[in-house]
């Protein structure tokens, strides 16, 4: 979570030498804030620096792995945070923290400039800060080498022409896999075809590789990724192929992903967590957030890079489902993913 190229992170590390990085993120004194945030956090160090200067505070940030360990984190401390705001949390895994009753309620000033047209129930609880649709990613090199074509949708992926060749991300410990879950279960209804069951089950059939995360998936086993994997049909975001020009996101395969901040009950500077999050969605933290975590900022008006109109445009129609179901049916259905695949 992303969110999501920790390679382009490596490149300006510095955007996180002017906060330490602690195991415990309790604030000390109200002249520090703790962010909690996942491990793909990163924003110009310039832009930190500024957040500095104007609110006197000293931002820490501590990371957790993926999203969906981070919201598990949270809802374990609920009332007795590490933090003092976290930055992370998606449509897929927010219920955990929402019913753990780890946040308190805040509205930011910015809030109707974008973020609340995907507010999520109960109302400013999670105020969004940037969408990341997850969507199947394809080297397209590695086919044309092959005079292999790439495949196009969901079903594709069961042909076994492209047997082996896939590796997706286990639910239960990914945000991005959770969110590749939700896309089949939508795709798949009950009743055709062996529902969404069956569809993994074909998947599973046809050697589907399932990796911890998006970082194992993405850098490691992934064709284009920066390990040379063996894998040219990945897991990933809509707006990875803006990184790399020579990939392509399957945009009929695609699952809506937001990302959420919030005030942590029990914080120790609460109005250092609120100024966080009026930070978040800013209009420069979200003009950055493109180029520095490779995801769609929610602010209106908020420009794209001009390349991504080319390599990364929006999917127009990615798969939704409302959040009260997932909170449903999310644990359910991970035991389920789990029988299918053996796990």
């Amino acid at each position: 979570m992303r969110r999501r190229h920790q390679f382009v992170a490596a490149l300006i590390a510095a955007a996180v030498a002017t906060t330490a990085l602690s195991a415990c993120g309790d604030s000390d004194t109200s002249d520090e804030v703790v962010l909690l945030t996942h491990d793909s956090f990163v924003l110009p160090d310039e832009l930190l620096a500024t957040f500095e200067d104007q609110t006197g505070l000293t931002l820490k940030v501590v990371k957790e792995a993926d999203a969906g360990q981070l919201s598990s984190s949270v809802a374990l401390t609920a009332g007795s945070p590490r933090g003092d705001a976290v930055y992370g949390i998606d449509n897929t895994f927010a219920s955990r923290v929402v019913d753990a009753g780890a946040l308190v309620e805040y509205t930011s000033p910015d809030n109707a400039l974008g973020p609340a047209d995907d507010a999520l129930p109960p109302p400013n609880l999670l105020t969004a800060v940037d969408r990341g649709d997850v969507c199947v990613n394809v080297d397209n090199t590695w086919f044309a080498d092959r005079n292999l074509p790439t495949p196009r949708n969901l079903a594709d992926l069961t042909d076994p022409r492209y047997r082996g060749l896939t590796v997706a991300m286990d639910p239960a410990t990914s945000s991005p896999g959770m969110a590749f879950l939700l896309a089949t279960i939508a795709a798949n209804p009950d009743g055709v075809n062996g529902g969404w069951q069956g569809y993994w089950q074909r998947l599973r059939d046809n050697e589907v590789a399932i990796a911890p995360g998006w970082t194992e998936a993405y850098n490691q086993e992934f064709t284009a990724g920066e390990g040379k994997g063996s894998k040219p049909i990945v897991v990933s975001y809509a707006s990875s192929p803006a990184f790399l020009p020579t990939t392509t996101a399957l945009l009929d395969t695609c699952f809506e992903q937001i990302e959420y901040a919030g005030v942590l009950r029990g914080a120790s500077n609460e109005d250092g967590a609120k100024k966080v999050i009026d930070y978040l969605i800013s209009e420069p933290v979200q003009a950055a957030l493109p180029e520095s975590m490779y995801v769609y900022p929610v602010r209106e008006g908020t420009p794209l890079p001009a390349d991504w109109a080319e390599h990364a445009p929006e999917p127009e129609s990615a798969a939704t489902m409302p959040a009260d179901e997932i909170a449903t049916n999310r644990e359910a259905w991970q035991q389920e993913w789990r029988t299918v695949m053996g796990r």
